[in-house]
């Protein structure tokens, strides 16, 4: 009887790890993809013009050079990709045949999201300030190297319903009973300087890339445009009224911290990692939980492979042709990052964690580990919002702090003929009295007006009234 379980665990796990490698090579190839659709949408912009009266044709003598220039930024674009996917590590053998897997999951949205139009794409992660990073398989916990910023993600992405073990560095009060200890290894990052790419991987082989429809694609610009919120000084506006409030909240909660007993702050939905790396950098263990592969790639390589500030280049608005100033505006550059991460500051014990945030935190080890829990254009990402606030609660310390910041824009609302699928939408005053039952107390509020992801040079900008909020969790009354 035990072999037969065995055995049909052995299979399960196979069966899981290859619907893993089949998500993970759809979100490459869509990497890969970038370049063609995005010529792809050239082309069609020139077909227009082409089709206009030639008096009319005259009136915009510049076109060409324009179509010109914008393939010029998507060449330099699909550089970054390039060079990105070189310095990644896939955490699974992607040579593996996988034609025969079914995955129900494939064709939903990962649980991040990309707000306003282009909803926020968001897995598990910690870098590291000496190139070096860790990598992961499905069941082992990593720990942090003293050096650590954020470690190679995990394996998974997309299948929402899958079982995922987490990675924590080296605090937070989760990893003083880990004795797996994942292998380490070196990468060997594509040259930066505008060098001929070296030889690329064997998971980077052509026979093993997907046709991956044009949505894949448009989350990867999804991505480009998330980088300027988080690694660009033109971000600096949104990080400003998104980020600055959680972070004089934070420092105002925690005003004695100490360096030897640091307070643990938990942020899921972390994207791309700017928020977790500024709790760090004021002192606390912070961990970022993420869940998409498309934001654990590119955050990984931003904290990992990092030399200097503005050292890359990219173009994040040649992709709408709506709502421009000029063509100036739409093909203008954007230096990243705008900081070294690893000459910021942080404090020892920053990492990333990857997985679904209810599967990697609904477990008895997380019970009351936190001093505080960050969540930032998140809560409405669940399908039961109810749960998220429940654990939550559960992971806090008695007397710890939730501070959140966002909308209710509702991730699954709009998941029509998903039978599977449930969306519970509720209202900010329902969201207050489901925190309150789990114990939940308002100290703050406010609500605060801010932007997405949104271009600050664009004519139409979508604005949110975001909640914003702290809650402590009430301290039980001993007799």
């Amino acid at each position: 009887m035990e072999i037969e379980e065995d055995e049909e665990r052995r299979r399960q796990r196979k069966l899981e790890e290859a619907l893993e490698v089949k998500s993970l090579r759809r979100i490459i190839s869509a990497y890969l993809n970038y370049p063609e659709a995005a010529e792809e949408d050239v082309r069609r912009y020139e077909k227009s013009f082409k089709k206009l009266p030639p008096a009319h044709k005259a009136l915009l003598p510049h076109y060409p050079s324009k179509f010109q220039n914008l393939r010029r930024c998507i060449s330099l674009n699909s550089y970054f990709i390039f060079t990105m996917l070189q310095a990644f590590e896939p955490p699974l053998d992607m040579s593996q045949d996988v034609d025969g897997c079914k995955d129900p999951h494939l064709e939903n949205f990962e649980h991040g999201h990309c707000h306003s139009e282009e909803r926020n794409a968001s897995s598990c992660q910690s870098a590291s300030t000496s190139g070096r990073m860790c990598c992961s398989n499905h069941a082992e916990a990593c720990p942090q190297e003293k050096s650590n910023i954020m470690s190679n993600p995990t394996t998974e992405e997309v299948k929402s319903e899958q079982q995922h073990e987490p990675i924590f560095g080296s605090g937070a009060g989760e990893v003083e009973n880990n004795n797996e200890i994942a292998e380490c290894c070196s990468n060997d990052v594509a040259d930066s300087n505008g060098n001929a790419f070296s030889s690329p991987h064997d998971w980077l082989d052509p026979s093993l890339q997907l046709n991956v429809p044009l949505v894949d694609v448009d989350k990867v610009r999804c991505i480009i445009r998330n980088i300027v919120r988080d690694w660009a000084a033109e971000g600096e506006k949104e990080r400003n009224q998104c980020y600055k409030p959680i972070l004089e909240e934070l420092d105002a909660q925690f005003p004695n911290r100490s360096k030897e007993s640091p307070p643990a702050c938990l942020v899921p939905g972390a994207g791309l990692g700017r928020l977790a790396l500024e709790i760090s950098c004021l002192g606390f263990i912070s961990q970022g939980n993420e869940f998409s592969y498309y934001m654990m790639i590119c955050s990984s390589f931003i904290l990992n492979h990092t030399e200097t500030t503005g050292q890359w280049t990219i173009y994040p608005w040649i992709h709408s042709n709506c709502n421009s100033l000029s063509d100036n505006d739409q093909h203008r550059p954007v230096s990243i990052p705008d900081i070294h991460p690893a000459s910021a500051g942080i404090t020892e014990g920053f990492s990333m964690c990857g997985g679904d945030f209810v599967e990697v935190y609904n477990d008895s080890s997380q019970i009351g580990v936190w001093d505080a829990v960050v969540t930032c254009f998140f809560i409405d990402t669940a399908h039961n919002i109810i749960e998220y606030i429940e654990i939550m609660s559960r992971i806090l310390k008695e007397g710890g702090v939730w501070i959140n910041f966002g909308p209710l824009l509702y991730h699954f609302a709009d998941m029509y003929g998903q039978e599977d699928d449930m969306s519970i939408e509720l209202s900010l005053e329902d969201v207050k009295k489901i925190a309150f039952h789990y114990g939940f107390e308002l100290e703050k509020e406010q609500t605060i007006e801010t932007t997405y992801t949104t271009n600050p040079r664009s004519m139409m900008q979508n604005h949110y009234h975001a909640a914003f909020w702290t809650m402590r969790k009430k301290r039980t009354t001993t007799t």
